[in-house]
């Protein structure tokens, strides 16, 4: 039960996550362009390696689960 739970907020996260990129796409533009984000362009090859994106991706997402473990933590009374 608890499974499901989670997969369904899970669902309507990337749902969310879905409409605001389809209806503010301008919101996500720094996206691989920041400082750092390696792009290297010659004859008919494209590559990509967005270091600095995935950086700040990871921090804030780090910081999400850190922020709902927290709430978890206290709904269940500890703490």
């Amino acid at each position: 039960m608890e499974l499901g739970r989670w997969l369904i907020a899970v669902g309507l996260l990337l749902v969310l996550m879905g409409l605001l990129l389809l209806f503010l796409p301008r919101a996500f533009a720094w996206f691989g362009h920041l400082p750092g984000d390696i792009r290297i362009e010659r004859d008919g090859v494209f590559i990509f390696i967005p270091i600095t994106s995935m950086l700040v991706v990871s921090v804030l997402f780090s910081l999400f689960l850190n922020l709902v473990g927290y709430l978890l933590a206290l709904l269940a009374g500890g703490r």
